[in-house]
């Protein structure tokens, strides 16, 4: 139910902090904490029934014993629900060191951070912000143990000594100066004592696990019932299988409420059979109009229409599905090749090897073991397989033409982990495999959008510029700047002006 919440919630709220320590808390040892609240119940009842029986034993050697029975629960639920609620919020006061602590632990362990940690000074900045989180840590159980102690040593008094040395010393007393009992009722008193204690500490013990579970569970409950503004199973209407025009409509968007705008004002038209390429520097917008479009946000201002509908009116996982996406920011699965590329949907063997086919890695899947049920990275097997960076990347792009239903395909620049060869073949197969259909890439060299049936140049999340290669070439505006500049670092210019390769 927590990894389906998860994945339910909208993609903001994993930029969000306090999610992410509500999140943490569902998830530490849920499971086992709701075994162990319902042992807890199942111990009560047993124990209780034990407790009745070893009290009425007490009861009917002398009356007054049960006065004594009266302190455990004077300590355990007059002193005990205040000593949980403080630990509780002590624990929520650590989530966020807990997880400083245990985002240092992966780092520590993951094979990606492995050449950083080695070539660069980052051990020391990350075992620095460990040991501050430590100190953090620290200085939340200080602050609660102060007001703890207390309440502790007055719950140990009532819950132990009142009733173990106060009935062991009242029937001495009794038994030796009263005389009100025998050395032999004293014997099955005391016997009997020891046993209804223990069983009403365990009894009280576990009610307070059942008050300590109920606090962890609101929590729980808290986070699983968190209305999504964007939910993942959200019910519209049915977009259909074709995407026949993509539309921006005066659309604004910012991160944050009321803070800097992303994208100001951006209006355009993709129809289909198009190819649009989004060009411009570094923070200009162009990966956040893809979230946009796939609508893992929603915008600040304006619409987004595709087929002449907003797409806050479709269905989610079906407006989704219309989509075949290639990430800037890529993860690799640790499974098989076929798994990493499919990720998920049926298809035959020779869909994938189709897809990888077109994106140049056929060849040297084919020459793995196990062919594309090669299994990749070592994370789960030892027999994985470790590939370059510019051979994971075209794993990621086959995803898209193995996406056979997509009727639009989106590449975030596909191509940076490639030599300049690779990247100008792959962006051709790329322009053939989308001619019916939409495509989208995002790229930062142009020489690779050249062909591309429109261009936007954006800088500062506004477009600035749209049209064809030659068209924005011939306006001399921020696109043909930007491509000469590429274009002298793919050439050395000599003195009389002859580039030479």
């Amino acid at each position: 139910m927590i990894y389906k919440k998860s994945e339910n919630v909208e993609v903001s709220c994993y930029e969000d902090s306090s999610f992410y320590n509500k999140f943490s808390m569902a998830l530490d040892g849920a499971g086992y904490r709701i075994s162990e609240g319902i042992d807890n119940i199942s111990q009560v009842i047993a124990g209780l029934i034990g407790a009745i029986a070893a009290c009425w034993a007490m009861f009917e050697i002398d009356k007054f014993t049960a006065i004594f029975l009266i302190a455990p629960f004077l300590g355990n639920f007059l002193i005990a629900p205040k000593l949980h609620k403080i630990g509780y919020k002590r624990y929520k006061d650590t989530v966020p060191y807990d997880r400083v602590m245990g985002y240092t632990n992966r780092v520590m362990y993951l094979s990606e951070y492995a050449k950083e940690l080695r070539l660069s000074n980052i051990y020391n900045v990350l075992s620095n912000d460990y040991s501050k989180a430590v100190d953090g840590k620290s200085s939340v159980w200080r602050k609660y143990f102060k007001k703890s102690y207390a309440l502790g040593l007055l719950q140990y008094i009532f819950s132990y000594m009142v009733i173990f040395e106060g009935i062991l010393l009242y029937g001495s007393y009794q038994a030796l100066i009263g005389n009100r009992i025998s050395f032999g009722q004293m014997a099955v008193l005391t016997s009997v004592m020891i046993t209804a204690s223990w069983i009403l500490v365990g009894v009280i013990n576990n009610v307070n696990r059942c008050i300590e579970k109920v606090l962890l569970f609101s929590n729980l409950r808290e986070f699983l019932e968190y209305k999504e503004t964007i939910p993942e199973d959200y019910k519209g209407t049915c977009p259909g299988k074709e995407v026949f025009s993509i539309e921006f409509r005066n659309v604004s968007f910012s991160y944050v409420s009321g803070g800097k705008l992303i994208l100001d004002n951006i209006s355009f038209k993709i129809d289909k059979g198009m190819n649009a390429a989004f060009v411009g520097h570094n923070g200009a917008g162009k990966s956040t109009i893809v979230k946009l479009l796939l609508r893992l946000y929603d915008p600040t201002e304006g619409q987004i229409l595709v087929n002449g509908i907003d797409i806050r009116e479709y269905d989610l996982q079906q407006y989704r599905s219309l989509f075949a996406c290639a990430f800037q920011d890529y993860k690799i699965m640790p499974g098989t090749i076929r798994y990493n590329v499919l990720m998920g949907r049926e298809a035959d063997d020779a869909v994938v090897v189709n897809a990888l086919r077109e994106v140049g890695i056929l060849n040297k899947v084919n020459s793995l073991k196990e062919g594309i049920d090669t299994v990749l990275t070592k994370e789960f097997d030892q027999e994985g397989e470790l590939l370059s960076g510019g051979e994971y990347q075209k794993i990621i792009v086959a995803r898209t033409f193995a996406h056979l239903t997509a009727s639009v395909a989106i590449f975030d620049e596909p191509s940076s982990a490639l030599d300049p060869i690779s990247e100008n073949d792959l962006f051709d197969k790329i322009l053939r495999a989308t001619e019916n259909r939409i495509g989208i890439f995002i790229s930062h060299r142009l020489s690779c959008v050249k062909d591309a049936d429109i261009v936007f140049m954006f800088e500062h999340g506004k477009l600035v510029e749209h049209g064809n290669h030659s068209q924005m070439m011939s306006n001399q505006g921020p696109y043909s700047e930007m491509y000469k500049i590429q274009e002298m670092n793919y050439y050395a210019i000599d003195n009389t002006g002859v580039k030479v390769v």
